[in-house]
C-alpha cells in the first residue's frame, strides 16, 4: 500500500511540471469533446435503437396499456448515457496511452532513474494487444455488473473496480515497455498486482470528484510510470 502511495503523490506533484501542464487535460477535453459531438449526430438513432429493442417486450406492453409509454423514452436515454461515460473514460486513457505516455515515461525516467538501464522488452504490436484485451474485459465486466447499479452501493463499486482493473491493465505496459524485459514484466507485475490494483482503485476514487477527474488519464500515467520504474528499479538492485 505504502508504494502505491507513494506513486500516486510523486505523480499528483509531477503534475505542475512545465512538461505535464502541456498536455494534462487533453485526454479528457478531447474526449468529451468529441463523445458530445457524437452523442449530437446520432443521439436520436441510438436511443431509438434501445427502444426498438424493448418495444416488444412485456413491461413495454404494460406500459402501454397505462400510457405510460415516455418511460421507455427515459429508459432508452439512460441506457445511452450509461454506455457513453465509459466509452468517454476509455477514450480518454486510449488519448494518454498514444499522446502522453511517451513523454511521461521519458519525464519520470529522466528524473528518478536516469541510471535506469532499457531493456526495450515492450513493442508496439504489444502495446495494441494489451489495450485491446484490458478493453474486452472491462467492456464484458461493465455489462456484467451493469444489475449492480440497482442495489446502491454497487453502484459506487462496479465502476469504480472495473475503472481499476483498466486503469492498471493498460498504464503496466506502457509503463514498463522501454525499460523491463518480458521476463522481468512478467514478474514484476506478478509480485504487484495488489499494489497496482491498489493504485487504480485509488485513481477511479477520483473520478468521483469534479474538476479533478479531468486530471485522472494523465494522472494514472504519471502514477502507474511512477510505481512500475521504481519496483524495476529496486527489482535490479536486489
Amino acid at each position: 500500500m505504502r508504494d502505491a502511495v507513494a506513486a500516486l503523490t510523486r505523480a499528483a506533484g509531477n503534475l505542475f511540471d512545465s512538461r505535464i501542464i502541456a498536455i494534462v487535460f487533453l485526454p479528457m477535453l478531447i474526449s468529451l469533446v468529441l463523445w458530445t459531438l457524437l452523442a449530437w449526430l446520432f443521439w436520436g438513432a441510438w436511443t431509438g435503437l434501445i427502444s426498438g429493442a424493448m418495444a416488444n417486450t412485456t413491461v413495454a406492453g404494460w406500459l402501454q396499456g397505462w400510457n405510460a409509454t415516455w418511460v421507455l423514452d427515459y429508459t432508452a436515454a439512460l441506457a445511452v448515457l450509461i454506455a457513453i461515460l465509459p466509452a468517454m473514460f476509455v477514450t480518454a486513457l486510449l488519448i494518454t496511452e498514444i499522446i502522453a505516455m511517451p513523454v511521461i515515461v521519458r519525464f519520470v525516467a529522466e528524473r528518478y532513474h536516469p541510471d535506469l538501464r532499457r531493456a526495450a522488452g515492450g513493442t508496439l504490436a504489444g502495446s495494441i494487444g494489451n489495450a485491446a484485451i484490458a478493453i474486452t474485459v472491462f467492456a464484458v465486466l461493465w455489462v456484467l455488473t451493469l444489475p449492480l447499479w440497482l442495489t446502491g452501493i454497487g453502484a459506487v463499486l462496479a465502476p469504480l473496480l472495473t475503472s481499476a482493473y483498466l486503469n492498471q491493465r493498460l498504464f503496466r505496459y506502457d509503463a514498463l515497455a522501454e525499460h523491463a524485459s518480458p521476463e522481468e514484466f512478467a514478474q514484476l507485475v506478478q509480485s504487484s498486482r495488489g499494489d497496482l490494483f491498489l493504485l487504480g482503485v485509488l485513481l477511479s476514487l477520483l473520478l468521483y470528484v469534479p474538476v479533478l477527474n479531468l486530471l485522472v488519464p494523465v494522472l494514472s500515467g504519471l502514477a502507474f510510470t511512477q510505481l512500475c520504474l521504481a519496483k524495476l528499479a529496486a527489482a535490479r538492485r536486489d
